[in-house]
């Protein structure tokens, strides 16, 4: 193998290995014009990404910027217990939030959620909102238990508070463009609130 897996182990290098070839000093080489044009192209494409993703303001410098909103450690057994003993008391649904602290929508819905007037209101007059943390298989069997897998993070899930299930809400229905709707959150907000006389 020209290419040693330890140095370069992604699989397009390793389908190009039969375009390369060794000269007689040991120095490897490009067999045809057409794999050094991929090469080049390829490597281009390796350079540009690396420096976007530390150019700055980029996305990787400010989600490291943010602080975490997930406790990492946090039992989300316990957490959706001591929501659900606050809802009963405080007549409120209790409003999952599953997501992890590295994924940028976690955080933009977070901010909406906090900044918006509105939104912010009603999560505070009608839910107990809880950040299950999710990262890296953390309460793997919790978010399965809700049937929230499969359409990314951050994903919602509403309780009654006695703990039945109401509704699984992919959140990228509540998107527009780089941000999420503050209209959209409301809504759905609103329509799954305890219904008061």
């Amino acid at each position: 193998m020209l290419l040693g897996s330890r140095c370069f182990s992604l699989p397009f290098l390793r389908g190009i290995e039969h375009h390369l070839g060794v000269n007689k000093e040991g120095n490897m080489k490009i067999k045809n014009i057409k794999t050094g044009r991929i090469l080049f192209v390829l490597g281009g494409m390796l350079i540009g990404t690396l420096l976007l993703a530390s150019a700055p303001g980029s996305r990787a410098e400010e989600q490291a910027k943010s602080p975490p909103l997930y406790d990492e450690t946090a039992d989300g057994s316990k957490q959706i217990v001591d929501a659900l003993a606050q809802a009963k008391k405080e007549n409120k649904r209790v409003l999952l939030q599953f997501g992890a602290n590295w994924c940028g929508w976690c955080h933009k819905l977070h901010k909406t959620m906090e900044t918006d007037a509105a939104v912010a209101e009603k999560l505070k007059s009608d839910y107990v909102v809880v950040l299950v943390d999710v990262n890296k298989e953390h309460n793997r069997k919790i978010i399965e238990g809700y049937h929230a897998t499969g359409t990314g993070i951050p994903v919602i899930v509403v309780l009654d508070a006695d703990g039945k299930q109401l509704t699984t809400k992919d959140t990228n229905q509540l998107e527009e463009g780089d941000h999420h709707n503050p209209k959209k959150i409301l809504d759905f907000l609103n329509e799954w609130a305890v219904k008061r006389a």
